[in-house]
């Protein structure tokens, strides 16, 4: 067996835990994905914070259940990447962004931090903007007193230095089973018709063909499959204690495999729960003009005729802005010291993060009053899709890499599908660019 090292108690940047995490040799199934089980996890939050509930709500509300399958085909495509980003760093033993500062030449590595960071900071202002307005619907404060208080997210930062990585993996699943539990129960309210959300995922070319339909079917796209999430994958798997023979890499391997669909499928469900949500209280009530969170929650109660619904919504979209300020905190340092070999303090990196996410949030707030939500949300997840390519086109090179993945290099069919992927998100992103600014 294992020991585990004295990182164990370290802070939680994945550089001071690597390989914190012992597997003990010769462990039943069920032990050892427990042991793997987490980093898939971290990550599933990134596709299930508030940056995707208004294209869900909107989708669900214009069109039903007809863009479910965008939702499933989205949700896929993000399995495939973030196992090959796991296979990368348990195979290379080093995250991402370390890869592209070791083989890309310096002005190349300074464009992709800077483009890395630009998602960091687009994410996070989704995660003000969500908890904010989640405080404001919740307690009734102003929107910019909500801002507010999500600075003093730094604090829960700061109480779990010492704590260990393992303590922030259980903290997340707290809050990701929060959201999970919480959409359940809306959807007992909202009763919806079964067959007709399984008709829902079977792909259909001609509702995309629908006026608005192919443009939310983007924005779906965009605000599913998260760059940082990328560097992120890459590194925290590193947390596990894996030997470096052959054996012990094709386990880990296949046990984050498991960890990676598994905690996916969960985002998947709460993602395909929303639009569902919204299909069932909106659209088939007549309502097709629901756009935004705010409205759905004030619409819910009404709709649904539960007291509960809204404040359960609520609780929920609370539950996944502060999830993502972990992940949004740890990829964050995983970016800086993997492109500029810099480390600092978990916390010094979180203020800088979420004093830069503050800044668009106040004048915004300010500017637009509350409608300033939904349209900063709409901003950041641009921000998103026109980084993603730089984030997926390293990731497939070096996954494809003989002698950096040996025979864990990725084989023709998984690279067919990698690229296909990459050729859609980048034909897509530059459609979406291209129809928001026009």
């Amino acid at each position: 067996m294992f020991r585990l090292p004295q990182t164990a108690t370290a802070p939680f940047c994945p550089s001071e835990v690597k390989g914190s995490i012992a597997v003990p040799a010769g462990a039943s199934f069920w032990k050892t994905l427990l042991r793997f089980a987490g980093p898939g996890l971290l990550v599933s939050v990134g596709y299930m914070d508030p940056g995707n509930w208004a294209t869900d709500i909107e989708a669900g509300s214009r069109f039903g259940f007809g863009l479910l399958f965008v939702v499933l085909l989205s949700s896929v495509a993000a399995m495939l990447l973030q196992c090959l980003c796991s296979r990368l760093g348990i195979v290379a033993q080093r995250d991402m962004a370390r890869l592209c500062r070791e083989r890309y030449d310096p002005r190349v590595n300074f464009v992709l931090w800077v483009f890395a960071e630009l998602a960091i900071i687009a994410c996070d202002l989704a995660e003000v903007l969500g908890s904010a307005l989640a405080l404001h619907l919740l307690f009734g404060c102003s929107l910019t007193t909500g801002i507010a208080i999500t600075a003093l997210d730094t604090l829960l930062v700061l109480a779990l230095k010492g704590n260990g990585f393992r303590r922030v993996e259980a903290i997340i699943l707290g809050l990701v089973l929060t959201i999970a539990i919480c959409f359940m129960v809306e959807l007992f309210f909202v009763q919806p018709d079964w067959r007709a959300v399984l008709q829902g995922f079977v792909p259909r070319v001609d509702t995309l063909r629908q006026d608005h339909a192919l443009y939310l079917a983007i924005g779906i796209l965009g605000a599913t499959v998260m760059p940082h999430n990328l560097y992120l994958h890459s590194s925290i798997v590193q947390t596990r204690l894996v030997a470096p023979d052959l054996p012990s890499k094709r386990l880990a391997i296949r046990m984050c495999k498991i960890d990676t669909i598994g905690s996916l499928s969960l985002a998947l469900m709460v993602n395909a729960a929303i639009l569902v949500l919204a299909a069932s209280a909106f659209h088939a009530t007549g309502r097709h003009d629901v756009a935004s969170i705010e409205d759905a929650y004030q619409l819910l109660n009404p709709i649904v005729g539960s007291a509960m619904a809204a404040t359960l919504f609520g609780i929920a979209l609370l539950a996944a802005g502060q999830s993502a300020t972990f992940t949004g905190t740890i990829a964050g340092q995983v970016i800086m010291e993997g492109f500029l070999d810099l480390k600092i303090p978990c916390w010094q990196r979180r203020l800088i993060t979420r004093g830069l996410a503050l800044v668009p949030a106040f004048v915004g707030a300010a500017w637009l009053g509350d409608a300033a939500v939904g349209k900063l949300l709409v901003l950041s997840q641009v921000v998103l899709s026109f980084q993603l390519p730089f984030a997926i086109y390293p990731l497939i090179r070096f996954t494809s890499d003989r002698g950096l993945m040996g025979e864990f290099r990725n084989d023709a069919l998984t690279k067919l599908c990698a690229w296909a992927i990459f050729a859609t998100v980048t034909a897509a992103n530059v459609w979406l660019l291209y129809a928001t600014f026009a």
